[in-house]
């Protein structure tokens, strides 16, 4: 597990400073990968809310990563607004397409963004729609998981015994799940993530982006509507399924013993048996001078 450096963020003076820090190790020649993970706090947090905090772990593909804590509250409009040595601004970083922001159902978060702030984000990433795009079969992919959901079916054997105890504690407190201290978004949304985006992830990487960037686009709509038992249903269409579909079927496993197992069961090998001669491997076998086979 990495190392986790963590600051509050709170001036002007330290969001210029991290501004200037993501865009030292962004700008080219590129000397790090960035990875933004992204949670935000709030009081019914959409347009008709408010942010207090926004946080964010940053991957740059070193041991250590680093998140910061920026208060909302005391800074409002100039955590997004303030510009650093090189004249952008953590609004400039968000709407940044060729950087990955890496959120667990990006809707509300980006519903808040834009209308309180003008921030319209690129580049987004939503785990959510990943662990769904893994799952096998249309029906089991109708309906949405949650961050609680998605940890327990996933994660729980990487907690270990006091991490899995810290983490259904806090779940029966009702506590919020982005807490680090109860193993909250600081490492299930890398960890998550890299689980998905695993060996088959190649596969439907560009459908997830696609759908994040849809989702990011409906919040900003003025009929958006940030609540309703409908959101947890998956958006995807008949072809997208049947697409996931043939991407995750697993064909199942053969059985050696059944007394009915056809160990040639590809067709062309079945054909390819039942067409040959039976003198075939005893012809090319022999010599001109040995004469025809007996």
């Amino acid at each position: 597990m990495r190392d986790i450096k963590t600051e509050i963020i709170n001036t002007t003076k330290q969001i210029g400073d991290l501004v200037d820090w993501l865009v030292f190790r962004y700008a080219p020649p590129v000397p790090y990968s960035l990875t933004m993970y992204i949670d935000l706090e709030g009081v019914n947090l959409c347009r008709e809310g408010s942010i207090s905090i926004l946080t964010l772990l940053i991957d740059t593909g070193i041991p250590t990563r680093r998140v910061c804590l920026i208060d909302m509250h005391v800074l409002g409009a100039q955590a997004f607004n303030t510009t650093g040595v090189r004249q952008k601004t953590l609004k400039d970083i968000l709407q940044d397409e060729m950087i990955a922001k890496v959120f667990f159902d990006v809707r509300n978060d980006s519903d808040a963004l834009f209308a309180h702030f003008g921030v319209e984000l690129q580049g987004v990433e939503d785990v959510q729609l990943m662990e769904s795009a893994t799952r096998r079969t249309t029906q089991s992919r109708k309906f949405l998981s949650s961050l609680a959901k998605c940890v327990e079916n996933n994660l729980l054997m990487s907690f270990g015994g006091s991490g899995l105890a810290s983490w259904k504690l806090a779940k029966e407190k009702g506590e919020r799940l982005f807490k680090s201290e109860h193993g909250g978004s600081y490492e299930c949304l890398p960890e998550l993530r890299d689980r998905f985006w695993g060996t088959r992830a190649f596969r439907w990487r560009d459908l997830v982006k696609e759908e994040s960037k849809k989702r990011v686009a409906a919040s900003q709509r003025s009929e958006y509507q940030p609540h309703g038992r409908d959101r947890a249903i998956a958006s995807w269409s008949e072809d997208q399924n049947r697409t996931l579909d043939q991407w995750n079927y697993v064909p199942p496993p053969r059985d050696y013993f059944d007394e009915d197992f056809d160990p040639y069961d590809d067709q062309a090998e079945r054909d390819w048996y039942d067409d040959r001669d039976d003198n075939d491997y005893e012809d090319w076998t022999r010599a001109p001078w040995q004469g025809p086979p007996s």
